[in-house]
């Protein structure tokens, strides 16, 4: 079978659109961690976390784990009584496979594409975390080319998984200060934006939530702040606490979700889900274990980590959560089983995870089957 890259058409055109992440998996792809000026101690501490977040997907679909060629043999053998789990050799930058892997795209008949986005590692020479970012830019390719799947190349368009969640159903959620950072497409205009986004994820209505808790690492992504529980249903980030350093930005999320009507007509249900009690700062032992390298975003002592329990995975039959070691730890579980009372949520402590700048969603890619789910 040849992999056909689509040149001539979208998803739309083809009758394909971005499936809702509740929607049934085959699978999912991970990175393997190793970069030293982003992960600390050589990363070592963050590939056991990863472990451990593949290890919680697997009690429910695949996981394939890629893995650069020297740390093959490695990951390979911390995962090799893991069960659905494969390894695969790849190359890349670092780690977040959301933002530099493919979009899965699916039709009425079942059939599976992807769209592959241009990356330049969150804005570029701009304000861009890392440079080179031209082999996570190969990422998405080779993920299709493992799968023999068709995949569309928008014309110079950046965009992360990251910044988008969809219901299924014809809406996005996105946020402004992402998808309007001057760092990523700067010749576009906010129409020309949500035409892109229509072609691409075959969506009606964009909803632009104004800003997310990350600016200096991926100037705010929405899977920090809110996602699709289902059609009709969201979860937004909440704290009652004033002096929270996101209490405004959960607020401000809040108000314009509740206040929306989606593409089918239905005013959103808004589902509140806690913030850490206790806000995440990196320590000076977490600093220290970090490279200093030109041209990469220092971790510093005492900087402020975009800790939210909402970087979730929803998987089948599962929802995976990050966990802090927090007061409001068991809250958010709690929360999450009232949102999906048909799924399992399993807790995983991933600290590790966001000392890099991100957490669960940032390093997973969904691809779904584009079948209904039967279990």
């Amino acid at each position: 079978m040849k992999v056909i890259y689509q040149e001539d058409s979208t998803p739309r055109k083809d009758g394909y659109r971005m499936p809702g992440e509740f929607e049934n998996h085959t699978g999912t792809w991970m990175l393997w961690p190793q970069r030293p000026d982003n992960w600390r101690n050589g990363g070592k501490p963050a590939q056991e976390v990863f472990c451990n977040v593949a290890r919680a997907i697997a009690q429910f679909e695949q996981v394939t784990m890629c893995v650069s060629p020297d740390q093959y043999e490695n990951a390979s053998a911390m995962l090799k009584d893991s069960g659905q789990i494969r390894v695969v050799e790849m190359t890349s930058n670092d780690a977040w496979i959301r933002d530099c892997g493919p979009t899965f795209v699916v039709n009425d008949r079942g059939d599976v594409r992807a769209v592959d986005w241009d990356f330049n590692a969150w804005g570029g020479l701009y304000d861009g975390l890392y440079f080179p970012w031209d082999q996570d830019a190969l990422v998405a390719a080779k993920i299709c080319e493992i799968e023999r799947i068709t995949r569309y190349k928008p014309d110079r368009f950046v965009l992360e998984g990251g910044s988008i969640h969809v219901d299924g159903e014809g809406t996005v959620l996105v946020t402004e200060s992402c998808l309007l950072s001057p760092g990523r497409n700067p010749g576009f205009t906010k129409e020309q934006i949500e035409a892109n986004l229509r072609e691409y994820l075959n969506i009606e209505k964009v909803v632009w939530v104004k800003e997310g808790i990350d600016p200096d690492e991926t100037n705010g992504h929405i899977d920090d702040v809110a996602c699709f529980v289902r059609p009709g249903v969201v979860a937004c980030i909440w704290t009652d606490d004033r002096d929270d350093p996101f209490y405004r930005i959960a607020h401000d999320a809040y108000d314009l979700l509740s206040n929306t009507i989606d593409a089918k007509g239905r005013r959103l249900k808004v589902c509140k889900l806690c913030l850490p009690k206790k806000p995440v700062r990196i320590t000076h032992e977490e600093s220290k274990g970090v490279d200093m390298v030109e041209g990469t975003r220092p971790r510093m002592e005492g900087d402020l980590c975009p800790g939210s329990y909402m970087n979730f995975l929803i998987v089948n039959g599962g929802v995976i959560v990050p966990q802090y070691g927090d007061e409001n730890d068991a809250l958010a579980l709690e929360q999450i089983r009232e949102m999906f009372p048909e799924r399992k949520v399993v807790g995983v402590l991933t600290r590790e995870i966001l000392l890099g700048g991100g957490n669960i969603h940032c390093i997973t890619q969904q691809q779904p089957s584009g079948k209904e789910c039967t279990e």
